[in-house]
């Protein structure tokens, strides 16, 4: 794809012109230059190109190929130091394979917020939280069910699940202020009786990361570096009572597996096959 190095997307003496002076935080993220992307992948050239057209209070969120995560050819690498840096990443989700009909790869989403201060929102709805400095990592890699063979569909389970995380990370103790001063109406009112969920790390699923974890990993944004693996429920029963058991089970099942061995054998035999 053709590139103009000197384009006002990525280029941050361009950018300085062009951008107001208002805001002097604001105006800093709007002249830093991430870097100029490679010529022979566009991701983040779509990345730089979504964030150069976000207003001051804009989101932009998109889809990309995994190896955003974690590439560092080309430049790559420092373009996803500078964007986390400037603290535009909000969330990454990472999904399964299987999801779409023209590829089987996994892919993941990138969520980026011009503005993580929190506060009231211009549509009315509740108070966002202060999330300066955090990332929010949703790993959904394993989630989806399979339709055929080779097609994978997120639940409605699956994507509440997901949605909920997310907005909850972002909102839940501004929402529960918001709802608390809402009374006016009898479905106000009703609204405020209900007390959201808190956001809580979940291994496996979910991890609020700050800016200086995602640094310690060298800036790579693969979710289970920072998820972990999932806790699995400890079934209650001592070792010394559980070992001598599954031996017990798999002496049993090698005993059963021989005596399929023997059957197929014997009916090789009859057919005139010596095995």
């Amino acid at each position: 794809w053709f590139r103009k190095d000197d384009d006002v997307r990525w280029h941050g003496a361009a950018a300085e012109k062009e951008q107001p002076q208002v805001d002097p935080q604001g105006a800093a993220r709007q002249r830093r230059q991430f870097g100029v992307p490679p010529k022979g992948n566009a991701n983040f050239a779509w990345v730089q190109h979504s964030i150069h057209h976000l207003a001051p209070q804009g989101m932009a969120g998109f889809v990309l190929a995994n190896g955003s995560l974690s590439s560092n050819q080309s430049g790559e690498g420092d373009i996803r130091r500078a964007l986390i840096e400037a603290d535009l990443l909000e969330c990454m989700v990472a999904l399964p394979g299987q999801l779409f009909y023209s590829t089987q790869i996994p892919v993941c989403l990138w969520f980026l917020s011009k503005n993580k201060k929190g506060g009231a929102t211009k549509s009315g709805g509740p108070a966002l939280r202060n999330r300066q400095g955090e990332t929010l990592f949703i790993d959904a890699g394993k989630m989806g069910t399979l339709i055929d063979r080779v097609h994978r569909e997120l639940t409605d389970a699956d994507l509440d699940k997901i949605t909920s995380t997310y907005h909850e990370w972002r909102g839940s103790r501004g929402a529960a202020e918001n709802a608390e001063k809402k009374k006016t109406s009898a479905s106000e009112s009703l609204r405020a009786s209900v007390s959201p969920r808190e956001y809580s790390d979940v291994a496996g699923l979910c991890k609020s990361a700050t800016t200086a974890e995602i640094a310690a990993h060298g800036h790579v944004l693969t979710s289970g570096r920072y998820v972990g693996a999932e806790e699995v429920a400890d079934d209650g029963d001592p070792f010394e009572e559980k070992m001598p058991r599954l031996v017990a089970e798999l002496h049993g099942q090698f005993a059963e597996s021989a005596k399929l061995e023997r059957a197929i054998r014997a009916n090789f035999d009859r057919l005139g096959f010596k095995s």
